[in-house]
């Protein structure tokens, strides 16, 4: 049985009409781009022998996850048959009901099932992976030795207790929250890596283009969503577009500045 996928538009389809920009690349988080990943450095350069595995490792992954996005969007607005059917479904019966009647329905009981049980392990091995990246990065920063269980278990113990604590917080909330601050450290990082292109004599605008538009999306974001300043959007964008024309122009004068030191 085909399920045919409502025609790409520019309209604003959202059931409650909230604006697209910057709400999208926020919503779909990892989809558009993952700060997380990023997190995993300290983990993944113990594993790896090269650096030139990072692109395959990092680059890959972050295209594998935009497709499996590109996927489960496609999915949910065909079987659903748009926004309205989707939102509906929702709220009757959350995402992990969203999850379920996409699954068995396009794939079948067994298909079906060897698909959430997919949806299940991402997030169980994500929470694994950012346990560890985490402690690693506690360990590096204090300089703790991580070969003794005590030590590892002295840096575990706080962490579980605060993650325990962020379940009991609204989902909803704590989404929101996650994928702004997951954006926000891919911008982060991206800001990082352009510098460092810059040092290297390298070309930086592959790093440095994401950069300001992931800036212009959080920060557009953090001045715009409830749980931030909750401004409307006539100021929002504004102000969020000028505060990433400041830190481009900042970031162009700390280039200037490199290069002249190069040539000095």
């Amino acid at each position: 049985k085909g399920y045919p996928i409502p025609e790409l538009t520019l309209s604003n389809l959202h059931p409650k009409n909230l604006p697209m920009w910057p709400l999208l690349f926020i919503t779909i988080a990892c989809g558009a781009i993952s700060g997380f990943h990023a997190t995993q450095s300290p983990l993944i350069a113990r594993t790896i022998q090269n650096e030139k595995h990072g692109r395959r490792i990092f680059y890959g992954m972050m295209i594998g996850e935009s497709a499996i996005a590109l996927v489960w969007a496609a999915a949910g607005m065909a079987v659903f048959g748009g926004t309205g059917g989707l939102q509906e479904a929702l709220a009757a019966g959350g995402p992990a009901g969203v999850v379920r009647t996409v699954s068995i329905t396009m794939l079948g009981a067994i298909g079906g099932t060897l698909a959430i049980i997919g949806v299940i392990i991402l997030p169980i091995t994500s929470g694994d992976t950012a346990f560890r990246g985490a402690r690693m990065v506690i360990a590096d920063f204090f300089k703790m030795n991580q070969k003794p269980m005590s030590k590892r278990l002295a840096i575990s113990i706080p962490l579980f207790a605060i993650a325990f604590g962020l379940s009991k917080i609204d989902f909803n909330f704590l989404w929101r929250y996650f994928s702004w601050a997951n954006q926000t450290t891919a911008m982060i990082l991206l800001w990082a890596a352009a510098m460092y292109l810059v040092k290297e004599k390298r070309l930086h605008w592959i790093a440095t283009i994401p950069a300001i538009f992931m800036t212009a999306v959080t920060f557009t974001y953090l001045l715009q969503a409830p749980e931030g300043f909750g401004l409307a959007t006539s100021i929002s964008y504004p102000v969020g577009l000028l505060i990433t024309l400041g830190i481009t122009l900042l970031f162009a004068s700390k280039v200037r500045k490199e290069r002249k030191t190069e040539i000095l």
